[in-house]
């Protein structure tokens, strides 16, 4: 009899735990883990609204005819693309991509479309992962996106060789949104890895810019590649993924005074 009566009790606490666990899952936000880390420059955000302009650019069939361009257009010379890539060149291994010659800021951008709702093959990629299942220089990375990452530089390592040896002060900047963006994180890692098959040997010439990233490395890797790697996410109010935070970026500026702040969060990617 004294038994019967627990389970009821039992049901009801393991019933609140739930609950008590999805309401703090709901009402979390990244903003709580980097609330009291110090402010990104204006200088250091710089790039940012440009290289997003950039990956949104890969969207477009064409850049002399632009379909989507946002207000103020991409703010790019197509002439200027030196390569791209769309889903039938990349056979599903990875999503579409292009290099641009950005002459003005003496800089190669490698730019990653994010996911595509309706291609299977990008679903492929992020479903290709288990915990712990993948090993990358001391740490844990996500499968898959380590596969498309390294079938990436292997069909492209020839062209940045080149490109680089051409232009031997640029700089190499990947930056992806989304799939794109865990791809380009683990990409510059491959890179950065491999830099004697680029013909360069300087790490700091390597960048890469993360916007609103998959989960694709462990904390230890992500904090190993934080000279070189930069997630950038968007804080609102209720945020459903939690992200690993390195520094906290308020921007300010014009735009900052038309809203009330203007807050994205300045990170090194999360981890899986």
């Amino acid at each position: 009899m004294s038994i019967a009566c627990c389970c009821p009790v039992l049901e009801c606490v393991y019933c609140l735990a739930c609950a008590r666990w999805a309401w703090q899952k709901c009402l979390y936000t990244a903003g709580h883990e980097s609330e009291h880390w110090g402010l990104a420059t204006v200088e250091e955000f710089e790039p940012v609204p440009r290289l997003c302009r950039l990956i949104l650019a890969v969207y477009e069939d064409d850049l002399h005819n632009p379909l989507w361009a946002p207000p103020g257009g991409y703010g790019i010379n197509p002439d200027w693309v030196f390569l791209r890539r769309n889903d039938q060149e990349t056979q599903g291994r990875a999503p579409p991509y292009m290099i641009y010659l950005d002459h003005e800021n003496a800089d190669i951008v490698f730019a990653v479309r994010g996911l595509n709702l309706a291609k299977e093959s990008d679903y492929a990629v992020l479903l290709d992962n288990k915990l712990g299942q993948t090993k990358f220089d001391g740490g844990y990375v996500h499968n898959g996106l380590l596969k498309a990452a390294e079938w990436v530089f292997d069909a492209e390592c020839e062209v940045l060789r080149e490109l680089l040896k051409k232009n031997p002060s640029y700089t190499l900047t990947f930056a992806g949104h989304s799939l794109g963006a865990g791809l380009v994180a683990l990409l510059v890692m491959v890179a950065v890895q491999n830099r004697s098959k680029l013909g360069i040997t300087e790490r700091n010439r390597f960048r890469c810019y993360a916007i609103a990233p998959a989960r694709c490395m462990s904390l230890n890797l992500a904090v190993r590649y934080a000279d070189v790697i930069n997630s950038v996410v968007l804080q609102f109010t209720v945020s459903f993924v939690p992200n690993v935070l390195e520094r906290h970026l308020h921007h300010g500026g014009e735009d900052a005074e038309r809203s009330e702040a203007a807050v994205c969060t300045w990170t090194p990617v999360p981890h899986c």
